[in-house]
């Protein structure tokens, strides 16, 4: 597995860890890469044909054996870039649930980033998602 698969397959799988694709999650994943190098030279088609080429990789091998073949292919930045896309698009809908953390906490020891390193970067994404407090609206507004 090349770096670029390896990368959209972590993400990927973050959102569809329940697998379930929703257009939502699929919007978000696609929004992580727009900005992201190479993803955002490519083509449209071609990245629906690589989200379409990971998702298969899935059924094909399962969530777990996916994952491991996407950390052997990453270097410790990359995973460390690759399991930030996947905190915040977890995050992003909400608190992380239980079964989100426990996820989470599996792609760390995948990706063989620490306790302590996992949770500072899950931490920049609660301060990232948490709501407004109403002292800090301006005049009220929403």
């Amino acid at each position: 597995m090349n770096v670029v698969t390896a990368f959209a397959a972590v993400g990927l799988t973050a959102v569809s860890w329940d697998d379930t694709l929703s257009r939502a999650g699929a919007r978000a994943f696609r929004h992580a890469l727009d900005y992201r190098e190479p993803y955002c030279r490519m083509s449209e088609n071609d990245v629906v044909l690589l989200m379409d080429a990971v998702l298969a990789m899935r059924l094909e091998k399962g969530t777990k054996a996916l994952m491991l073949e996407a950390a052997k292919a990453l270097t410790a930045d990359q995973a460390l870039t690759a399991y930030a896309m996947a905190s915040e698009l977890m995050r992003s809908d909400g608190p992380y649930s239980a079964e989100e953390r426990r996820r989470l906490d599996l792609l760390a020891l995948m990706l063989s980033i620490s306790q302590v390193e996992a949770e500072r970067i899950d931490s920049v994404f609660e301060l990232l998602h948490a709501p407004l407090e109403p002292a800090l609206l301006v005049n009220g507004a929403s």
